[in-house]
């Protein structure tokens, strides 16, 4: 339980924080008058647009600056998981990194040292997040089953604090001042600090890998080529159908709010508790499709993983046009109702329910034994592509219609999608489990199952994640 409080808090910080980023650019740290206080962030900028190869207006600044910062969220675990292993272990690099990311909420609260303080955040996840959620896992030995339940309390606990963080540090930073929603963030980290090394005595000692010098792998068989280098495939195909869904932090928080109607009982909802919606959605869907697939594999067959997936981003398709179709309602004198919002919750939520745990657990089961924590190292990529993919069309929100906009976002989805249904149908063999359903997107929905084996590790049961 120290572990899931220390692991809430973290989270409560840091999407406290990420709530408020693009709004906190947009409407303050980027505009004239502020953006020349920001320490060193002339040649940052220069950087980017030589980057992007093109000058970037306040908009598209904000975006980019949003799209590097959370993908490089996804990147510096390893080397957060390498200083673990080789230099300080794990509890120091951890608390070295909460002390990173406490300092980083509090930089936020200045104009200054704002680079400053999205670096401190980077290297404090980095330190942090990765080698925290491996110690939940030694906790127990491989043969204990409460491991799974265990990593579901830890979950459980993230969701939570997903839902809470826009609530408290989002109201205080809109309503408030951007200062007290970034000190809140601050002081969660501090709070998730003292939990975490008051829980110190219940943690195992960490554990140093000794490595053979003589000991050399077996190479790998031709279908664990075949399988190694078709998982390497689907990394920036579901880069592509992830762009949807990393939006919502981005040019969707800007965009709602100009062009939908948030208001309830004569009050204005505050633009961060979009965050929130998003994240009791989501979990309900996470929750709702374990005991689906599990409902669904007591008489039929169980779809393979790539199915799941082509069904997962056929629906964040769906929930774009959503998108698409609120900006067609809209226009300068009206906005368009709540309800289109709540529908591409509500299908967007069932198809990241579908992509990113049936993502891992395809790559946990489909990877050679001997590269399955590099393979899920290199699964983690699609989320690194996604954000940077995000951070470029984020800038697009200004100078394209909302129907355009929200229609390129559908179609790069849509091609994932396609891309995921080929697949099913030509490769999917390559990964394919003994239990599961015949290969193809319209095969789901297959026959009576003729086996009574239980559900199989490919499955969906027992996986859950936070955004």
């Amino acid at each position: 339980m120290f572990i899931a409080f220390t692991e809430a808090w973290e989270r409560f910080s840091y999407y406290g924080m990420q709530t408020l980023l693009m709004l906190y650019m947009t409407r303050q740290a980027l505009l004239p008058g502020h953006v020349e206080r920001i320490m060193a962030f002339l040649p940052f900028r220069q950087g980017l647009e030589w980057l992007h190869g093109h000058s970037l207006d306040t908009i598209a600044l904000a975006s980019a600056i949003f799209g590097l910062y959370t993908g490089l969220v996804y990147l510096t675990p390893l080397g957060g998981g390498w200083l673990a292993d080789r230099w300080l272990g794990r509890t120091p690099t951890i608390t070295l990194g909460a002390l990173l990311m406490a300092a980083g909420h509090f930089l936020m609260a200045f104009e200054q040292s704002f680079l400053l303080a999205l670096l401190c955040l980077l290297i404090g996840v980095g330190c942090f997040k990765g080698n925290l959620a491996s110690q939940v896992g030694n906790l127990y030995s491989a043969q204990d089953l409460r491991r799974a339940d265990a990593f579901q309390i830890y979950y459980l606990f993230i969701n939570g604090a997903v839902i809470a963080a826009p609530l408290i540090a989002g109201t205080l930073g809109e309503k408030l001042g951007w200062h007290y929603g970034f000190g809140a963030a601050g002081v969660g980290m501090v709070i998730s600090l003292v939990i975490y090394l008051s829980g110190l005595k219940y943690l195992p000692p960490d554990v140093k890998v000794v490595r053979h010098r003589d000991a050399r792998p077996a190479p790998l068989t031709a279908p664990e080529w075949k399988a190694t280098f078709l998982l390497l495939f689907l990394i920036p195909v579901l880069a592509i159908g992830a762009v949807g869904n990393q939006e919502i932090f981005d040019a969707y928080m800007i965009w709602v709010p100009d062009h939908v109607n948030l208001t309830f009982f004569h009050r204005t909802m505050p633009t961060t508790w979009l965050v929130t919606l998003d994240a009791i959605v989501s979990v309900s869907f996470l929750v709702g499709s374990i005991w689906f697939w599990r409902i669904w594999a007591k008489r039929f067959r169980e779809p393979q993983e790539i199915t799941k997936l082509a069904i997962g981003t056929a629906s964040c398709t769906a929930a774009l046009l959503a998108l698409v179709a609120a900006a067609a309602h809209s226009g300068p004198a009206h906005k368009s109702s709540i309800g289109w919002i709540l529908l591409f919750e509500v299908l967007n939520s069932f198809g990241f329910s579908n992509v990113f745990p049936v993502g891992m657990a395809l790559f946990a089961r489909a990877s050679p034994s001997r590269l399955v924590g590099l393979m899920m190292g290199a699964y983690l990529l699609h989320l690194f592509l996604a954000n940077y993919l995000v951070g470029s069309l984020g800038g697009l929100v200004e100078r394209l219609p909302g129907t355009q906009f929200w229609l390129l976002h559908a179609s790069l989805v849509g091609v994932s999608c396609a891309i995921l249904i080929v697949l099913s149908r030509t490769a999917a063999r390559l990964l394919a489990r003994s239990d599961a359903a015949p290969a193809g997107f319209c095969r789901a929905l297959a026959g009576p199952r003729t086996s009574s084996r239980p559900e199989s590790p490919g499955g969906t049961g027992g996986i859950s994640a936070g955004r």
